[in-house]
């Protein structure tokens, strides 16, 4: 890793230095099989059970409108395949080592849930997959803390004593707000679970650092210490009482100004206590699922390093914008790199042939497109572009398909016109094509496109169909469509690195 920046207050920009903070676009998966062993001090995750909240969230801010139905990202990780199943075996038999007890329990909740719940099992292992890669790169003095759904933390926890052993086991945290949760059938649901856990029996705790005030009048002291000194750096006095397992933290208030929008987004000062706790300044935190970064701006805050992971591009961009650009002045290429997203030719062909689906689902939201088609069940949509024309009360879309393949002909043109023409909101078709088309053919295809005449709305006339090669989107064109609903333009392109 390269030298340190210099860590001013949260609210100056940061000195000019070498590159040390990261984001990467990508499943954290693969991602984490390339860190260097032993190189994280602290893991903070709060990963989603239910992908298309965050995602909802994202197209709801850009465009003022809730997700339509068609869209189905990510979906299909919560599908309990025959082959996530066999993987799901092959975990429990390469766990055997970790004693009896634990494999029963194993067994148990698969047997369990194989019937009762299968997505639920798809989403047990989907984190065990992710949490044996995190095993590796924490330190010995390192802490992983993951925030779960009190409906999910039990199924999870045995994954985690199965992985980072029963005997490193520290708390189970109950975070307590005091908003939403209200039943009059049940007891009203106040709680989410934070299970902490550490790699060995020597790990870092700062009890100083997070100790809480015995009284009010102490509180307002310490209140007016934070307000007028350097939080991360207070020192709190003896007088201060031991903290316990039930954070008292209010959620965030639907006005308040470190709301981006995200239905699960977490309050800051909750992010804040964790890192006091349990890393020190200069260390390096990771959080996996970074969605709308509070982990990220924690750290900074608290003059830490950070990596942030998220698999949606729309997610990295607006982290990069709206907090580290607009909150913190940070600068791109400065103070922090975007990493995987693929910058020119020769890396978009090796995503296409590393994976075809991450390259179609790249190309969507490289053109500001929002993936509506699940791995399988093709249907000729890989992505959408959602628009309001003028005087329509409803939404419309240009429906896009990605190819990358080479022998491409024109039958691809009218498939796709026949989507647009069947689909009931869509009325605009794009193609995206990797390798650029020889002249003749290009023309043959712009040929056949013209065929579907064009979209008038209010005089601005735009092609019904119109085609793109990757090339040129990564030379910043993109389809030219009426703008999406409440941003007005789009977003700049990011410079990024391999």
């Amino acid at each position: 890793m390269s030298e340190v920046t210099t860590f001013p207050s949260p609210t100056q920009p940061l000195q000019k230095g070498k590159l040390i903070n990261k984001l990467y676009y990508g499943d954290c998966l693969d991602i984490m099989r390339d860190f260097a062993r032993e190189s994280v001090d602290l893991i903070y995750l709060d990963p989603p059970f239910n992908s298309n909240r965050a995602y909802n969230a994202i197209y709801k801010d850009e465009t003022g409108r809730e997700l339509p139905d068609q869209v189905e990202a990510f979906c299909d990780v919560w599908t309990m395949t025959a082959e996530r199943e066999q993987k799901m075996i092959d975990f429990k038999s390469a766990l055997a080592s970790k004693g009896d007890f634990v494999a029963r329990i194993l067994n148990m909740w698969h047997s369990a849930l194989r019937d009762s719940n299968p997505k639920l099992l798809a989403y047990t292992y989907y984190m065990a997959e992710r949490l044996i890669e995190m095993y590796p790169i924490m330190k010995a003095n390192s802490t992983i803390y993951l925030h779960c759904d009190p409906t999910a933390s039990h199924y999870i926890k045995p994954i985690m004593d199965a992985i980072f052993g029963q005997k490193n086991y520290r708390n189970e945290i109950i975070w307590w707000y005091d908003t939403g949760g209200m039943s009059k059938r049940d007891f009203s649901r106040k709680h989410d679970v934070i299970l902490r856990y550490s790699k060995t029996d020597s790990y870092t705790f700062n009890v100083d650092a997070i100790k809480e005030p015995k009284n009010e009048q102490q509180r307002k002291r310490y209140e007016m210490s934070k307000k007028w000194g350097d939080a991360s750096t207070y020192r709190l006095s003896s007088d201060l009482k031991h903290p316990h397992d039930v954070l008292k933290i209010h959620a965030i208030n639907p006005k308040a100004k470190e709301r981006v929008g995200y239905p699960t987004q977490k309050p800051l000062s909750l992010l804040k206590k964790l890192i006091l706790a349990s890393s020190n300044e200069g260390d390096v935190v990771l959080d996996p699922f970074c969605g709308c970064a509070t982990t990220i701006c924690a750290a900074h805050e608290l003059k830490r390093l950070w990596i942030g992971i998220d698999i949606a591009i729309h997610a990295i961009k607006r982290v990069a914008k709206s907090r580290l650009q607009d909150n913190y002045r940070l600068i791109e290429d400065e103070h922090y790199v975007i990493k995987g997203i693929p910058r020119n030719i020769e890396g978009a062909k090796d995503l296409w042939q590393r994976d075809h689906f991450q390259f179609q689902k790249w190309a969507v939201e490289q053109v500001e497109g929002f993936v509506t088609t699940r791995k399988t069940a093709d249907r000729g949509i890989d992505g959408r572009i959602y628009f309001r024309l003028k005087g329509y009360a409803e939404h419309s879309s240009m429906v896009i398909e990605v190819k990358g393949g080479k022998n491409i002909n024109r039958e691809v043109v009218g498939q796709l016109r026949g989507v647009m023409e069947r689909e009931t909101d869509s009325v605009m078709a794009g193609l995206i094509v990797l390798e650029e088309l020889g002249a003749q053919k290009k023309a043959n295809f712009i040929d056949e496109m013209a065929k579907a005449g064009q979209l008038d709305d209010d005089g601005r006339k735009y092609k019904k169909m119109q085609m793109l090669n990757i090339s040129e989107i990564l030379n910043g064109r993109s389809f030219d469509t009426p703008y999406v609903e409440g941003k007005g333009k789009r977003q700049k392109v990011l410079k990024v690195t391999e």
